[in-house]
């Protein structure tokens, strides 16, 4: 709680350049040089030529995101159950808690999520959600029970969207929840319809920092509630281009295994939710409060019952589960953060 109440919690960061969470090819673009003898039909082509390597390497990222969660997805339900995110926990916890312990701290995060945010169990404007990256939809159906909310949640993941349709069916809550397979970058949703648009740890999977943000703009209603929970890099110092060397190293180690695109920091979010005149930005580093959920993580997956879903799962799960130590390590070194930024859209 003190991680939340506490001024130093509440983060109000310095502004860095937006420009930098630009896709590959607008960025290519932007510095395509201006002689005059390049012709135009060259320019052209060559914009073509990027454009085309730019969406090709999106589009297997994308297939790449699916595969993960496609081949991992049962694991983490049958081991974690169906939430699929950090624990919130008070500094002091220890990773010894029993797995009942994590699985309340999971529920947890969802309840300081939406506390820090100004969202409370009396909100009566809570009529529609929208959750960004759904995994199995345990947040869309904690939600919706609590609110009593209609949600709509989306996964890459064709395993991961049946799933959870089948747990909602389950939990007899089709009537107010429903999964799909769509893409976060390109939502099939109408404008302004989402009182609360949640994303819980999707971010660090966009390419597209801006566009991102852009359609979880796009799609909340006037007056509605933005929620992003990412995994960040740490905020570069004033003089800092980039992160050193070996910071940059250690992040695309685990980009290769978790299907992750290039990092932003928690200010570049609040950079961008500031170029479109959001209003209540506010942003919080819990990196303190989920210092105990990979080493649990880990703890479980050495358990004999852990070993034997690991193995049966197949080399991806084992793969996420080699790479599990340099979460801890970027953590512990103060290079990945765990941020919160919330914001609402004007009426």
């Amino acid at each position: 709680m003190k991680a939340i109440l506490a001024p130093s919690s509440l983060i109000r960061l310095p502004r860095h350049k937006v420009s930098s969470l630009r896709s590959p090819s607008l960025l290519i673009q932007s510095r395509r040089p201006s002689s005059a003898l390049m012709t135009t039909k060259t320019a052209s082509r060559g914009s073509v030529a990027v454009t085309a390597a730019a969406t090709s390497s999106v589009e297997a990222l994308r297939e790449g995101i699916a595969e993960f969660y496609n081949e991992t997805s049962g694991l983490w339900e049958e081991i974690w159950g169906d939430h699929m995110h950090h624990g919130f926990y008070d500094p002091d916890s220890s990773v010894q808690l029993s797995d009942s312990g994590h699985r309340e701290a999971q529920i947890r995060m969802i309840e300081e999520s939406l506390r820090f945010a100004g969202v409370t169990e009396e909100e009566k404007k809570i009529k529609r959600v929208v959750d960004v990256g759904c995994g199995i939809g345990g947040s869309s159906r904690y939600i919706a029970s609590k609110f009593g909310a209609e949600c709509i949640g989306i996964t890459l993941s064709p395993v991961q969207a049946k799933r959870a349709n089948d747990l909602a069916a389950a939990q007899s809550l089709s009537h107010k929840v429903s999964f799909q397979v769509a893409d976060a970058l390109e939502q099939p949703f109408e404008d302004g319809i989402f009182d609360l648009v949640w994303s819980m740890e999707s971010g660090e999977h966009m390419p597209d920092k801006a566009k991102f943000v852009k359609e979880l703009v796009r799609v909340a209603a006037p007056g509605g509630r933005i929620i992003i929970v990412t995994w960040c890099h740490r905020n570069l110092s004033q003089g800092e281009e980039a992160l050193q060397p070996w910071e940059q190293n250690l992040l695309d180690r685990i980009c290769k295994t978790f299907y992750l695109p290039a990092w932003c920091s928690t200010s570049d979010y609040v950079d961008l939710l500031q170029s479109l005149s959001l209003q209540d930005i506010k942003c919080a580093d819990w990196s303190e409060n989920v210092a105990p959920f990979w080493p649990a993580v880990i703890r479980t997956a050495l358990t004999w019952k852990g070993l034997v879903s690991l193995l049966r799962s197949g080399m991806k799960s084992i793969k996420g589960a080699l790479t599990m130590p340099l979460m801890i390590e970027g953590y512990k070194k103060g290079v990945i953060k765990f941020g919160i930024i919330t914001c609402q859209k004007p009426l």
